[in-house]
């Protein structure tokens, strides 16, 4: 069983940036494709960004594209999301996730939360206008 531990959330201005970490509890995380995941109170989880386990491939979803990057380090057991430029409407609590199944790697949808076997508890993010 995994853990999963996201950091880094907080308070920032409109065009600030933050970076969220998520540390995994055990090296068979470098075996899973990652996935960062945001809700706002009232909204579905929704999809943000998606690494393949050898980080050498990423995915963004196109309200994030271009403003946010997603990286991991195998040997330190983490994954960053580094956000930038950020919005208003960027405020959610963010959540890491483990897909042990590496759907993104094998060319599935890393976007469905469905396909996730393990989560974090969440880091509040909050952009101030």
């Amino acid at each position: 069983q995994v853990q999963l531990v996201e950091s880094g959330g907080g308070l920032v201005q409109a065009g600030g940036s933050l970076r969220l970490s998520c540390a995994a509890s055990e090296r068979t995380f470098s075996n899973y494709d990652m996935g960062w995941f945001r809700q706002a109170p009232g909204k579905e989880r929704e999809f943000v960004a998606a690494i393949i386990w050898s980080g050498i491939r990423r995915r963004y979803s196109d309200s994030v594209k271009g403003r946010f990057t997603v990286s991991r380090d195998n040997a330190k057991n983490t994954v960053d999301l580094q956000m930038n430029s950020l919005k208003p409407e960027d405020t959610a609590v963010y959540y890491c996730a483990a897909d042990r199944s590496r759907t993104y790697y094998r060319d599935g949808d890393p976007g469905n939360a469905d396909l996730y076997d393990y989560w974090g508890q969440g880091t509040q993010v909050t952009v101030s206008s």
